[in-house]
This record gives structure tokens, C-alpha cells and sequence, in this order.
């Protein structure tokens, strides 16, 4: 379950994502320059790690902390959190 907190930051960040894309979209349908089109990528691109910071501060706070104090979970949480890291580092 998302902090109500994070959460609400979380969805901010999200439909700011959308907006952002959908300038993309409309960018490259108008054929603008590959510079302006790769520097709205790359924003979208930060603006996603961005929400990924907060996801993870909410799964970290709120499960992960749970799952290391409960000896069946807690393989669990070490898989997931190892798991993170191999695709963040993809």
C-alpha cells in the first residue's frame, strides 16, 4: 500500500510524465528539431528515475522494513531488492 503522502506525490509525477509525452508526440509529429525531440526525451527520462525515487522511498518505508523483521519475508525482500538493482543497472 502507497503512503497517502507518497502517493499523491507519486501521481503528480506521473500525469506531469504523461504531459510531458504527450508534448513528445505532438514534437515529433511536427517534425521539430532532433535536438529539441532528444532533450524532451532525456527530461521524460529523468522525470520517470524521478517517480522511480519515490516509489522505491515508499516500498523501502513501507514494506521492506516489515520484511526484514519477519524471518519468512525476508528472503523475499533481499530477492526483490537485488532484483531492483540488477534492472537499474541494465
Amino acid at each position: 500500500m502507497l503512503d497517502q503522502k507518497l502517493k499523491k506525490k507519486a501521481t503528480h509525477r506521473a500525469k506531469i510524465i504523461r504531459g510531458q509525452l504527450d508534448g513528445l508526440v505532438k514534437a515529433i509529429e511536427e517534425e521539430k528539431h532532433c535536438i529539441d525531440l532528444m532533450t524532451q526525451s532525456r527530461s521524460i527520462q529523468l522525470s520517470l528515475k524521478s517517480m522511480d525515487r519515490v516509489l522505491l522511498a515508499n516500498h523501502l518505508q513501507g514494506h521492506v522494513k516489515h520484511m526484514l523483521n519477519d524471518k519468512k519475508q525476508e528472503a523475499k525482500a533481499i530477492k526483490e531488492l537485488i532484483d531492483l538493482y540488477a534492472l537499474s543497472n541494465k
